[in-house]
């Protein structure tokens, strides 16, 4: 007799197919990120940058990025994830691929003119993490979410992992314009590709019964669709609402200094290589990528030790809290680079250092879990516009604390001591984790 568990329609797969392209998505969002960071030692030494024009121009993604996170949720919320996310992709390509015509600029003009494309490019990925988070939440069942959300947020390490190297070699064998070309044309490459493989759960045209039923049984708001109903609500409103939690507000607090170690790794960090460390910008390249593998492989374990807790009858709320509090307190292991000169140790340092931070980067699991239903892209934009702050004020801290002391030992205090923060600001002000209601 057949039993019944060979007649159990079995549960796609296609929800994976729909992580692995807002993977692929996420690491060029932040390969176009990282493009300066690698060209900055060649710009610097073209246009005669200081390390305070620099950090300036690095701050200038995060001015528009932080200040555009709002007006992308709504915009999630209310056309949808699917050509909000598409529009977004080929504008940042664009704008990315235009800063390699720097070399046409008068010098006089380098930095403003800099600035502004850089503003541009964090104006354009403003709805990309809310739209992740958003899509994540529709696909993915509660048991799954903080694998499926560090898996996607993980990818910001890979990018390092995967272009550092790339673009080091590219800057060193055809200059440093040809990295703006490469990535730029590869994300509008990458923007056709989206219209093609994402879908709403319920109008895949691969996605089977049984799947559907898994993720929606499972806490998946597949009902959210590609477009909120009814009519535009009061936004500010809910902006006054979500904000007067206090779970909300910490999680927002915590996402700020978990930032401030993603953007010294994404600005500052080849520069600190190259300069304090000594080495050659091609070395730069591919010794960044090691600490990014770690925090990749830090990002991933972090979701799958969360989700396991969760399976094994942990409340959610302690199920995310411990790899967060466990992860970032690894990471303040950077601040002990100030008192070894052996490059290996300082590189294996910062690669246990990555590791926590990656094992401790679930605010966007967090998001998904908490979020009202439906404000799920407004949520997330709050959430990431809070993050994104520490991108304005991290390449600038840390440009003025290498201009005064002409080292990086106070900068490396300064993001050690974000972690120690974040960690506070989960234990003493989140509380339970639960989704907020409005």
């Amino acid at each position: 007799m057949m039993s019944l568990t060979k007649l159990a329609p079995r549960i796609g797969r296609v929800r994976y197919g729909i992580l692995a392209m807002l993977f692929a998505v996420t690491v060029i969002n932040y390969a176009d990120r990282a493009t300066l960071s690698l060209a900055g030692p060649a710009m610097m030494k073209q246009f005669g940058l200081s390390p305070v024009s620099l950090g300036i121009v690095f701050s200038a993604f995060a001015w528009t990025y932080m200040l555009g996170q709002v007006p992308g949720g709504w915009l999630l919320d209310r056309y949808g994830s699917k050509m909000v996310y598409f529009a977004s992709i080929m504008v940042w390509s664009l704008f990315t691929l235009l800063q390699g015509g720097m070399e046409l600029v008068a010098a006089t003009a380098v930095v403003p003119v800099l600035f502004t494309l850089r503003a541009l490019v964090g104006l354009a990925e403003a709805p990309s993490f809310p739209a992740n988070s958003r899509i994540v939440a529709a696909w993915f069942p509660t048991a799954e979410r903080g694998t499926a959300s560090a898996i996607f947020n993980s990818a910001q390490y890979f990018a390092t992992a995967l272009f550092a190297p790339i673009m080091g070699t590219v800057v060193t064998l055809l200059g440093w314009p040809s990295v703006f070309y490469v990535t730029g044309a590869f994300g509008a490459v990458l923007g056709l590709l989206w219209l093609v493989i994402i879908y709403d759960p319920a109008d895949h045209p691969r996605v089977g019964l049984a799947e559907l039923s898994h993720i929606q049984g499972g806490g998946a708001l597949v009902e959210i669709g590609e477009t909120s109903p009814g009519e535009p609500t009061e936004t500010w409103t809910q902006v006054k609402q979500l904000m007067s939690s206090r779970m909300f507000l910490g999680i927002c607090i915590g996402q700020y200094c978990i930032s401030v170690l993603t953007y010294f790794f994404l600005t500052w960090f080849p520069v600190y290589l190259v300069q304090q460390r000594g080495m050659s910008i091609l070395n730069a390249g591919f010794v960044a990528s090691i600490p990014a593998l770690c925090g990749f492989a830090g990002g991933v374990l972090g979701g799958l030790a969360s989700d396991w807790l969760f399976r094994r009858g942990m409340s959610l709320t302690w199920a995310r809290k411990l790899p967060i509090v466990a992860g970032l307190l690894m990471s303040t292991a950077m601040i002990a680079c100030n008192y070894v000169d052996t490059q290996w140790l300082i590189v294996a340092i910062m690669a246990v250092a990555f590791l926590g931070k990656g094992i401790g980067a679930l605010g966007w699991a967090v998001v998904s879990d908490i979020a009202p239903r439906p404000l799920i892209g407004l949520c997330g934009g709050i959430f990431n516009m809070f993050g994104n702050v520490s991108g304005i004020t991290t390449p600038i801290v840390i440009g003025l604390l290498v201009q005064s002391s002409g080292s990086f030992d106070g900068a490396l205090i300064f993001v050690g001591a974000n972690a120690v923060v974040a960690v506070l600001s989960y234990v003493l002000i989140v509380g339970d984790i639960k989704r907020l209601e409005v």
